[in-house]
């Protein structure tokens, strides 16, 4: 029986691409695939995509990352294109219809277009449809020179918050979080549970990873996010896409961060 019935997931650059910054192909798949499964499950799913950068970078021939905003906003262009073409072609083939939606921090702010945001969405999970969110840096410059977003983690807490979702899914390159670097200390212990978030503040840290501009800090502030509004969370390795059942089924897996208590969804 899966404890959750409507999540929202984020997946980040490392997990969907190799250093080159080309898709990773088989970890694409297995993931598409036990996404579709859940959602035959009846669990209503919405996907938050990073990648498009890198992806953009690759296919466009850059050997090195080009520092003008120009290029930036050229290589997300067609990144984007690329991982939907991918995205709708392995969903499709599992019976499931996906979505675009490209979103900027002004979306949010403005109590209107979020209001419009909402509405969409609330209709596309209605449909059937997986929406895939992504920022929309393309045409937002804002989002690609501070990380409004924090690589996505911020955005998919906000999204969570909006559709009223019951879990978000932070999907990492690591097991969870650690109470010191596990890729510099072999004996990191795993912390399997937070309840509260300021205590493991200090164990936060940076990006390991060259393709992501995220990491613990920005995934902990999302955890943070949903959980004072009355959703869990979880950070989980998306290395095993057999994390994401274990994750619905509200079994143990990665770190998990609970809804504070007396809080409900807003």
């Amino acid at each position: 029986m899966n404890k959750y019935k409507r999540i929202v997931i984020k997946i980040g650059s490392s997990t969907l691409t190799h250093q080159t910054g080309m898709l990773n192909l088989r970890q694409i798949e297995s993931i598409v695939k036990i996404l579709s499964d859940i959602k035959n499950s009846g669990v209503e799913l919405v996907f938050v995509t990073s990648g498009a950068i890198p992806v953009g970078y690759s296919k466009l021939g850059f050997q090195t990352k080009p520092e003008d905003m120009a290029s930036k906003q050229a290589a997300a262009a067609v990144g984007q294109c690329e991982l939907m073409y991918m995205y709708d072609k392995l969903f499709s083939e599992f019976g499931h219809i996906v979505s675009q939606v490209l979103l900027t921090n002004d979306d949010f702010i403005d109590e209107k277009r979020r209001r419009y945001v909402e509405n969409t969405l609330s209709r596309l999970i209605e449909l059937g449809c997986i929406p895939i969110i992504n920022e929309n840096d393309t045409v937002s410059v804002k989002e690609i020179e501070v990380g409004v977003f924090s690589e996505n983690d911020e955005l998919s807490a906000i999204v969570c918050q909006l559709i009223k979702a019951d879990l978000l899914v932070l999907v990492s390159d690591i097991d969870g979080l650690y109470d010191s670097d596990p890729k510099a200390n072999q004996n990191a212990n795993l912390i399997p549970v937070v309840a509260d978030i300021e205590e493991v503040q200090q164990y936060a840290s940076g990006s390991y990873s060259k393709l992501g501009t995220g990491g613990m800090n920005t995934k902990i502030k999302a955890a943070s996010l949903v959980t004072n509004s009355g959703s869990d969370a979880v950070i989980l390795n998306g290395n095993d896409p057999m994390n994401f059942y274990l994750a619905v089924e509200g079994k143990s897996v990665g770190t998990f961060f609970p809804a504070k208590k007396g809080t409900t969804q807003q």
